[in-house]
């Protein structure tokens, strides 16, 4: 008998999935999604409505003595037409808390964008495959599989040499985190190294990252879905999608922002609650959008259009909006103790720039990601940090 004939198969259920707010049943499996239902009749585009369906933060979590195990899966891929299609995503396996094997699946939907500008696409189907590990330690294990994080991923079963069971709740913190396409994870590798995802594994934290590529826009229905999600901590980075796509002025904004708090305060009243600015992006420090793509150097770059002078008039920067920010939670927290505020730029500012710049000049590369993901954990998740277990 071959190895796969022997292979239990395990139908994938809610049970098995963590960090996502939903799960739709599809002809094939199961689709995690990272905002609920009701929200996701609220969305007003296809941007978002792809964005949230991409599983970034959202990982299987079992517990085997298999050494084999086959995850098989319905991945829809998303190309530019006219680009090279990007790698396959990667599915990252992790044994007992450490990456352990890594692997990508062949074929799947291709989610093919005609337009970069109206996100106009074309939908081709395409089978089912599998992600394989083998020679995984012997004994029994507590074993996560972290989905491709920019990759819409329909889970199917789970093929193993050993029986299989949903892994028991871990008792950390639930962090719940919500930002743009940095927190999604653009132009990170692996989906555990993400910054969000280094550091929930550096502050020993179970991540729901509502990261939404391009659709950090203040949205009312996202402010919502985090009211109605239990967690222990909370933060939000918002502000730059709001600036690259020119969406609100700054009579708006900042009430945008408080209704946003607000919103959030009715379901957790007293939950630590971090506000981060934007870290470094020279192309939008003192230039409003709306951002273009820049194909002019034969690689994807993006340039921000707008006009510096409008300002004046109350088109936004990062540099307004980190002002704006950082005097709406000194306000709040003469009243509010638990609301927090972390400057992006000690994130990511000048030197790490200069060390790490921005390869697309919007987004960090790998690198970037995991200093992100250093220095959030030290200055939040460590000693005296807004997130720490205990404070001097």
């Amino acid at each position: 008998m071959s190895t796969e004939q022997t292979l239990i198969t395990t139908p994938l259920t809610a049970d098995f999935l963590r960090g996502h707010l939903d799960v739709e049943e599809t002809a094939h499996g199961l689709l995690p999604h990272r905002l609920p239902a009701w929200a996701r009749r609220q969305i007003p585009d296809d941007r978002l409505a792809v964005a949230e369906a991409q599983p970034s933060g959202v990982r299987l979590a079992f517990r085997t003595s298999a050494t084999t195990v086959d995850l098989v899966t319905l991945p829809t891929k998303r190309v530019y037409q006219g680009f090279p299609p990007p790698p396959d995503g990667v599915y990252d396996l992790l044994v007992d808390g450490r990456i352990t094997a890594r692997a990508t699946v062949d074929g799947g939907n291709l989610h093919t964008i005609t337009d970069m500008q109206t996100q106009t696409a074309e939908f081709t189907p395409g089978p089912a495959g599998v992600a394989r590990f083998t020679d995984l330690p012997v004994g029994e294990k507590d074993i996560e599989i972290w989905l491709p994080h920019a990759e819409i991923t329909e889970v199917i079963a789970l093929r193993t040499d050993s029986p299989v069971e949903p892994a028991q709740e871990t008792g950390r913190r639930v962090w719940l985190h919500h930002g743009s396409s940095i927190s999604h994870g653009s132009n990170a590798v692996f989906p555990s190294t993400t910054w969000p995802a280094l550091a929930a594994s550096a502050g020993g934290v179970e991540l729901i990252n509502l990261g939404f590529g391009g659709s950090a826009m203040v949205d009312p229905f996202t402010a919502r879905a985090m009211r109605d999600t239990p967690a222990d901590l909370i933060s939000v980075k918002l502000s730059i999608n709001v600036v690259n796509g020119d969406a609100m002025r700054l009579r708006t904004f900042a009430p945008a922002i408080h209704g946003f708090l607000d919103t959030i305060r009715e379901g957790h009243p007293t939950t630590p609650l971090l506000l981060v600015s934007p870290i470094l992006c020279p192309t939008h420090e003192n230039t409003p959008g709306p951002l273009m793509p820049d194909l002019s150097s034969g690689t994807l770059r993006f340039r921000a259009t707008g006009d510096p002078a409008e300002t004046a008039a109350g088109r936004l920067t990062l540099t307004i909006v980190r002002d704006v920010v950082a005097g709406i939670v000194e306000q709040r927290s003469a009243e509010d103790p638990n609301l927090h505020y972390l400057d992006g730029l000690d994130l990511y500012g000048e030197h790490d720039h200069d060390e790490l710049p921005l390869p697309d000049a919007i987004h960090p590369s790998p690198e970037g990601h995991r200093r992100i993901g250093e220095n959030f954990a030290e200055l939040v998740f460590g000693n005296n940090g807004p997130f720490a277990l205990t404070t001097d």
